[in-house]
This record gives C-alpha cells, sequence and structure tokens, in this order.
C-alpha cells in the first residue's frame, strides 16, 4: 500500500508543469557569473554594458542570470518573466543609486526579455 502511494504521488509530481529554461552561456562562476557577451545581439550590446555596469551597483550579476535562467527570482521566488522585467526596470528607475535613465532601463528591459526568450527556446 505504501508503495502505491508513492507511485501516485511520483506520478502526480511528473505532471506538475514546471518552466524549463535553456541554459544560457555565461562566463564567471559565483559572484563573477556573468553572461557570455557572445549571445548578445549586436544591436544590444549597448544595453549589454549598460547592464554590466548599473545593475551591479545594488547587486551581482548572478542574480540575473539565475533568474533569467530559471524564471524565478532569486529573492523573492517570484515568476521572473517579461512582466517582471517591466516592474524590476520600474522599481530600478525609482532607486536613487541606480543612476539609471528611462532610456537605459528601457533598453535593460528590451535585454533582458531577449534573454528570457533564448533561455526558453529548446
Amino acid at each position: 500500500m505504501k508503495l502505491m502511494k508513492t507511485m501516485v504521488l511520483i506520478g502526480m509530481l511528473a505532471l506538475v508543469a514546471t518552466p524549463v529554461h535553456a541554459k544560457l552561456k555565461t562566463v564567471g562562476k559565483g559572484d563573477k557569473l556573468g553572461f557570455d557577451p557572445s549571445q548578445v545581439p549586436t544591436d544590444m550590446k549597448g544595453a549589454f554594458e549598460i547592464m554590466k555596469v548599473k545593475c551591479i551597483q545594488c547587486h551581482t550579476m548572478e542574480r540575473t542570470v539565475i533568474a533569467i535562467q530559471t524564471g524565478i527570482a532569486p529573492v523573492t521566488g517570484q515568476p521572473f518573466d517579461k512582466q517582471a522585467t517591466k516592474a524590476y526596470g520600474i522599481k530600478m528607475l525609482r532607486k536613487p543609486k541606480s543612476n539609471m535613465t528611462r532610456e537605459d532601463v528601457k533598453q535593460v528591459v528590451n535585454l533582458m526579455n531577449f534573454l528570457i526568450d533564448e533561455s526558453a527556446k529548446p
């Protein structure tokens, strides 16, 4: 009977849909983890540079990489999707320490959305 309950539980867990994200190319490890610049399109290189310089003023790039790779924000545990990138962009715009303009935020949000799309590819 216990074995049957275990089998049913395993079967139910297998049916639970969880987001599966392809692994984006990264460089470094730990708090030095970042995205491989070779996967960033030429027209987004400027946004990539903004992200590398300004986003790490308050947190490591590792946090962003993990959020995009897993689809889960590491600190809050909330979904990290295109809706979340917009919300985080607005939040960062309001933080004086971020030193980001509206255009900076727009470019970085677009880049993160691109990376989210890339991570979702099989």
